[in-house]
């Protein structure tokens, strides 16, 4: 299972890069945390193609060495790891987070300040949680789905 684990791991976190970064279009990226129904409906195709991505990457992990999924792990995995993606992107609920645990001041990090020429970046602590969070998850998902 050690071994199973890490490429599960691996598979995850390869596709979570590609998916957040390649994948999701720029419209998903500015609109899925909007409030109301835009939000919601960005968020959800995002996750659809962040979900199938990950799922091509498992395929291409089961094809290449053999390993053969079980369903119903594969099928709770998935859905954690897709129900904390949304979670994490509708944005509002990770802030709430970064003030419940005293982040609120590194969430703000980088981002640009009120009548600045700032340039945002990826370098913003809202970025970092949101990455950490991610990730965090893709562990807990490889966990379940490596059983």
């Amino acid at each position: 299972m050690t071994g199973t684990f890490a490429a599960v791991f691996v598979a995850l976190y390869a596709a979570h890069q590609v998916a957040d970064h390649w994948i999701q279009t720029q419209h998903q990226a500015d609109h899925k945390g909007r409030a109301g129904w835009i939000g919601q409906w960005n968020c959800a195709k995002h996750v659809v193609t962040y979900g199938a991505t990950q799922l091509v990457a498992l395929a291409l992990l089961a094809a290449v060495t053999g390993w053969q999924p079980a369903l119903a792990p594969m099928v709770l995995g998935m859905a954690v790891n897709l129900a904390s993606h949304y979670i994490a992107d509708r944005r509002t609920p990770l802030f709430r987070l970064a003030l419940a645990t005293g982040s609120a001041v590194f969430w703000k990090l980088g981002t640009p300040r009120a009548d600045r020429d700032d340039n945002p970046s990826l370098g913003t602590g809202a970025y970092a949680l949101d990455q950490s969070w991610h990730i965090g998850w893709l562990f807990v998902a490889a966990l379940i789905i490596s059983v």
